[in-house]
């Protein structure tokens, strides 16, 4: 597997683009990503490649909103 590095021209970009990646495995799997990231993180779920992915772009999705929150905080 290789591995793939987008780059985004504003926090808000990799955010967006992100959630559209969320929105796919939420319709593939019927799941909404909070519902699958909790019962991964317990070990309820495979290792599959598509979970690991999914785990993996929901922490960057967390850490690029708190990263915008933190930005509108500083200007608030």
């Amino acid at each position: 597997m290789r591995k793939q590095i987008n780059k985004y021209d504003s926090p808000v970009d990799a955010l967006i683009a992100v959630t559209k990646r969320l929105s796919i495995f939420e319709d593939r799997y019927r799941m909404a990503t909070e519902d699958f990231f909790d019962k991964f993180s317990k070990g309820q779920m495979e290792d599959s490649i598509d979970f690991v992915e999914w785990s993996n772009d929901y922490q960057h999705y967390l850490a690029i909103r708190l990263e915008i929150e933190r930005k509108i905080q500083h200007v608030a």
